[in-house]
């Protein structure tokens, strides 16, 4: 019984780590340290609030971390408020920390990081995950790349969207079903 209870304890404490990288939510073409979310941009962070706050059945999000900027901190907070969870910020130019604190501090946790678009590709490929993601351009704000991270194996790399896709008119396209086929 002994040996039962000290072998689930040790795969408990080997699960897998999750880290949910998104880019900030729609934002002025020039971001910049001080701009904030668009109107638009607050209803996506909203959505991602909406999304991932029931993520884990169990449990949920265990730690949200954002770089300075405040478009970042403006996308993570309605999470963080939902959660009552602080918002860690990192330094994007020390990933290699960020990386290390995620997988030491939260191993077998779930883990939501807010960044520039080009440090995600970067940090996803750090961390084991696919070296092929593409990057993101401008107006592309609907992303969740998804990485788990397993204690044995092979690490796994998604991406999903969440919300409305931008559209150029009106801020946004929403997608409509398919034409029902004549046969």
């Amino acid at each position: 019984m002994v040996f039962a209870l000290g072998l689930a304890f040790f795969f408990e404490s080997q699960s897998t780590t999750t880290v949910l990288f998104v880019r900030h939510a729609d934002a002025p073409l020039v971001v910049d340290g001080n701009a904030g979310l668009t109107p638009a941009g607050a209803l996506r962070a909203e959505e991602l609030a909406r999304v991932l706050g029931d993520a884990d059945v169990v449990q949920g999000v265990d730690a949200i971390f954002s770089s300075p900027l405040r478009v970042n901190q403006e996308t993570a907070a309605p999470l963080a408020r939902r959660l009552n969870l602080p918002v860690q910020e990192f330094d994007p130019k020390n990933n290699r920390a960020l990386r290390k604190r995620i997988l030491r501090k939260y191993k077998g946790k779930i883990v939501l990081v807010v960044a520039e678009p080009e440090l995600i590709p970067t940090v996803i490929s750090r961390l084991q995950g696919s070296k092929k993601v593409p990057p993101m351009v401008d107006g592309e704000y609907d992303n969740i790349y998804i990485v788990s991270i397993p204690w044995y194996g092979k690490v796994k790399t998604l991406r999903l969207h969440y919300g409305a896709r931008p559209g150029p008119a009106n801020g946004f396209e929403q997608s409509s079903p398919p034409a029902p086929s004549e046969g």
